[in-house]
């Protein structure tokens, strides 16, 4: 059996941030065939691809390539397995941020920004995309090249197309896999990566690739796969600026709010000029002037956390990950590796991270009680955030929209 591997931040991006749309995948619908029911097998396996192969042709994959690619192809139930049973992520913010962003990560990313000073300033004058930034992605996706997977990607992306949970959307995956092959750029033999499809140094998935991926250092080939990291860490520098990364601009920073502060202020969807806020009393938490742009406050672990002002560079971060804990470690990590100091308002004794039954129950319970989430799928989004603030506002309690065991203890 292929070894199967996956990284730290793919595994918050599968759990955390949960379906096709996560992350750096981008994917469009497909004919596919209906998903199996019952053990998948390997004879099953090969009868599936004989029906996915006038589909490929239909995309543009020669028969050639396609008799290439599936040669030696199996059934690989370890993959199925993994994808039936992703563990929960229920740690809290702190505790992500506290394995993320460690001394020895902080500075094994120093050293990688010696070792690859050139490179990297290179990749910072083409792209405009802040060099630290790039390689925080990197340490965060593979440990700086240390965890880029050993799963053949034809095998685990087909299997998971006939009998995985998701069979369009990982269609869609290999489709793409094949044209990348069919460019020249890996042989199938080396398109490997994690079981769920992410390749390469900073983890992308195929479709991703297709539209980022760039041959930096001029050898004909876009390689993300070996062990010379230029042409990986070039195309996540080329994904941040295509995605609306602001030259000279800042991901965020973390502040303190003053006494009295208004919580119906906080949210993504609240914007305001660094200016307004700094009126309103929000100064940094490490006593450097507040950048100029707009931005929004940012409570990613309730009111007795670290504070955020966020800017336009944190959205560029979010295409890569959706995930606010996986954007706050990549920026800090960021101005760690750029010498700046560690958060300063960590809890303590922080509650322990809502489980998924107990989002669902927290859902349940609100809207019994009048404050409509809009459904109880254990996702903490903007409906279920602006229930737990009016019922916050009601209960007289902080209105910081943070899903706790003890707000669920208030209600039960």
């Amino acid at each position: 059996m292929r070894n199967i591997l996956l990284s730290a931040s793919a595994l918050v991006l599968l759990t955390a941030c949960a379906g096709p749309g996560a992350g750096n995948v981008t994917s469009s619908p497909r004919p596919v065939s209906a998903p199996i029911q019952g053990p998948g097998t390997d004879a099953g396996l090969q009868a599936w691809i004989a029906d996915f192969r006038p589909r490929a042709t239909r995309a543009g994959i020669s028969p050639a390539t396609l008799n290439t690619a599936f040669a030696g192809v199996h059934y690989n139930s370890e993959v199925v397995s993994l994808d039936g049973r992703q563990s929960e992520f229920t740690k809290t913010i702190w505790d992500y941020l506290a394995g993320a962003v460690n001394a020895n990560r902080i500075e094994q990313g120093r050293a990688m920004l010696a070792r690859y000073a050139t490179t990297l300033d290179g990749i910072e004058a083409r792209y405009g995309v802040d060099k630290e930034v790039v390689v925080a992605i990197w340490g965060m996706e593979s440990n700086f090249g240390g965890n880029r997977g050993r799963t053949h990607l034809i095998e685990s992306l087909s299997t998971l197309a006939y009998h995985g949970r998701r069979g369009e959307f990982f269609e869609a995956q290999l489709i793409d896999a094949l044209k990348i092959v069919q460019a020249g750029d890996v042989t199938p033999d080396n398109l490997v990566g994690s079981w769920a499809g992410a390749m390469g140094h900073t983890q992308f998935m195929p479709s991703s690739f297709l539209e980022y991926a760039v041959d930096y250092n001029g050898d004909g080939r876009r390689d993300i796969w070996s062990d010379d990291p230029t042409d990986a860490l070039a195309s996540t520098a080329n994904y941040l600026a295509r995605s609306g990364w602001q030259r000279g601009g800042q991901w965020g920073m973390e502040v303190v709010l003053p006494q009295g502060f208004d919580y119906t202020q906080i949210g993504k969807s609240i914007t305001k000029p660094s200016g307004t806020w700094a009126a309103q009393g929000v100064r940094s938490a490490d006593g450097r002037t507040i950048p100029a742009g707009e931005g929004s406050i940012l409570l990613p672990g309730g009111a007795k956390g670290a504070a955020f002002l966020i800017q336009n560079n944190f959205h560029a971060i979010e295409r890569y990950n959706a995930a606010d804990s996986y954007v706050i470690a990549v920026g800090h990590l960021a101005d760690r590796l750029r010498g700046l100091g560690p958060l300063r308002n960590i809890p303590t004794n922080p509650e322990p991270a809502l489980s998924r039954a107990e989002r669902v129950e927290l859902q349940e319970r609100l809207t019994r009680a009048g404050y409509d989430t809009q459904g109880a799928d254990g996702r903490i989004g903007p409906n279920t955030t602006k229930a737990i603030s009016a019922y916050q506002r009601q209960a007289g309690l902080i209105p910081d929209g943070f899903a706790s065991p003890a707000l669920l203890a208030s209600l039960r």
